[in-house]
C-alpha cells in the first residue's frame, strides 16, 4: 500500500473523542431510558415495547451492511452526509423525549427510535471508516492513538448519558426534555468540531464485501468480534436481574452500572498505551483473561455481596476498555493493510457486533423464564437463581475462552488473502 503523509493536525483527536461521545450517548443509554419513559409517561406495556425493541435490533442487523455501502457511495460527500445524519438523529431524539406523540405512543416510539438508530448506525460506520484514513496519516501507531481518544470519549459519553436524566430530575421538572435538548447541543458541537475531518479516502481502495471476506485475517477478526462482543451482550441483558435476584440489592443497580462504565473509560487509554508498548494481540489476550477471572468471581456471590460485586464490575469494566479500544483498532489496521473499502468493512463490523444483541435477546430471556425466574421477586427458586448465575457468569467465560483461542491462533501480519 502506498505511504501516506503524516497528518498536520493531530490535535484534532479530541474532536474524535467528542463525536464518539455523541454516538455513545445515542446507543446503550437509549435502550435504558426510552422504555421506562414511555411506560411512565404513556402507559405503554413493557411487553409491547420489548417487541418493538427486538424488531429494531433485527432491523439494525439487516441494515448495517447496506448502510456501509451507502457510506462508501457517499464518501465524496461525507461531510454533508454526516451533517444530515446528525440532524436526523438529534431531531428524532427530540421527538422521542420532548414532543407529545402525534400518533399512538407505541407507533411514535418505533418511528422515532428508527430515526435515532438508523442515523446512529450510519454515523458510526462513517466515523470508524474515516478513522482508518485519519490513523494512516498519524505518526507512529496511529490506529492505537486514535482508538485511545475515540473509545475513551465513547465510554465517557455512555456514563454521562446514563446518569443525565437522574441529575436533571433534581434540576428541572421534565428531565428527558433537558436530555433531548442537551443531546441536540452535543450533536451540533460534535458535528462542527469534526467538520474538517471528513476527507475523501483513497480512491484506489477496493469496494465490495468480497475484498474483506476473502481475507483470512479479516474474517478471523470479525469472528473474534462476535465471540468477544457476545459476553457483553449476555451480561448487559441479565445484569439488572442478577443484581436484583442474586445480590437482592436492586437499589444498587444504577451505581454499579456507572462503576462498570467508568472503569472501562479510565482503563481504555491505559490499554492503548500498553498495546503500543507490547503489541495489541498479547495485551488483548491478557485483558480477556482478566475478564474471565472477574466473571468467575461472580459465580460465588450471593445476597448482600454488593461490595464484592463492585470489584467484579471494576475488573470486568476495565477489561471491556481493552475490548472496545484494541479490537476495532486491530480491524482498522487490517483494513489499511489489505486496502478494501473501510466504510463497507465497518458496515460488516457493526453487523457482527449487533448480531450479538439479537442473539442475547432471542435466547437468554426465554431460558431464564423457562427456569421459573420471576422478575421483581427477591426470592426465586434455587434452580432459577442457578440458571441466572450461569447465564451471567458461566456463558461469558465460555465465550471469552473461545475468543481467546481464536485470537491466539491468528497471525495479524499474514499477507495471504485466501
Amino acid at each position: 500500500m502506498a505511504s501516506v503523509a503524516s497528518d498536520t493536525q493531530p490535535a484534532q483527536l479530541p474532536a474524535y473523542a467528542l463525536f464518539a461521545a455523541l454516538l455513545a450517548a445515542a446507543g446503550l443509554p437509549i435502550y435504558i431510558h426510552a422504555p421506562k419513559f414511555f411506560v411512565d409517561e404513556y402507559g405503554v406495556s413493557l411487553s409491547a415495547l420489548g417487541m418493538v425493541l427486538f424488531g429494531l435490533r433485527s432491523l439494525d442487523v439487516i441494515q448495517d451492511p447496506l448502510l456501509g455501502r451507502l457510506a462508501e457511495a457517499l464518501r465524496n460527500h461525507r461531510s454533508l452526509a454526516v451533517a444530515t445524519g446528525s440532524a436526523v438523529m438529534a431531531i428524532s431524539m427530540f421527538a422521542l423525549f420532548a414532543m407529545t406523540p402525534s400518533l399512538p405512543p407505541l407507533v411514535w416510539f418505533g418511528l422515532t427510535l428508527t430515526g435515532v438508530f438508523t442515523s446512529f448506525s450510519f454515523l458510526t460506520i462513517c466515523f470508524y471508516a474515516q478513522g482508518v484514513a485519519k490513523a494512516e496519516r498519524l505518526p507512529g501507531r496511529g490506529h492505537l492513538a486514535l482508538a485511545r481518544w475515540r473509545e475513551t470519549g465513547a465510554l465517557l459519553g455512555v456514563c454521562v448519558a446514563s446518569v443525565a436524566p437522574v441529575v436533571l430530575t433534581a434540576i428541572m421538572g421534565k428531565p428527558f426534555t433537558g436530555f433531548a435538548i442537551g443531546f441536540a447541543l452535543l450533536a451540533l458541537g460534535a458535528t462542527v468540531a469534526m467538520q474538517g475531518e471528513w476527507r475523501t479516502t483513497d480512491t484506489n481502495r477496493r469496494s465490495g464485501f468480497g475484498a474483506i471476506l476473502k481475507d483470512r485475517v479479516a474474517r478471523r477478526l470479525l469472528l473474534i468480534a462476535f465471540l468477544n462482543a457476545a459476553p457483553v451482550a449476555v451480561t448487559s441483558t441479565v445484569f439488572l436481574f442478577y443484581v436484583e435476584a442474586t445480590l437482592q440489592s436492586p437499589e444498587w443497580a444504577g451505581p454499579l452500572l456507572l462503576v462498570f462504565f467508568l472503569s472501562a473509560a479510565i482503563a481504555a487509554p491505559l490499554w492503548g498505551y500498553l498495546a503500543e508498548a507490547f503489541g495489541a494481540k498479547p495485551v488483548l489476550l491478557a485483558a480477556m483473561a482478566l475478564a474471565i477471572a472477574a466473571f468467575v468471581g461472580a459465580f460465588f456471590l450471593g445476597a448482600g455481596d454488593v461490595a464484592l460485586f463492585a470489584v467484579v464490575c471494576i475488573v470486568s469494566g476495565a477489561a471491556l476498555g481493552a475490548d472496545l479500544t484494541l479490537l476495532p483498532a486491530m480491524f482498522a489496521m487490517r483494513l489499511g493493510r489489505i486496502a478494501p473499502s473501510a466504510a463497507e468493512g465497518f458496515g460488516l463490523w457493526a453487523f457482527v457486533s449487533k448480531l450479538t444483541l439479537a442473539f442475547a435477546a432471542v435466547t437468554l430471556l426465554p431460558i431464564l423464564q423457562m427456569s421459573g425466574f420471576v422478575s421483581g421477586e427477591l426470592v426465586n427458586t434455587p434452580h432459577a437463581i442457578a440458571t441466572l448465575v450461569w447465564l451471567y457468569a458461566g456463558l461469558p467465560c465460555a465465550l471469552k475462552g473461545v475468543a481467546m483461542t481464536v485470537l491466539a491462533g491468528t497471525s495479524l501480519h499474514e499477507d495471504d488473502e485466501s
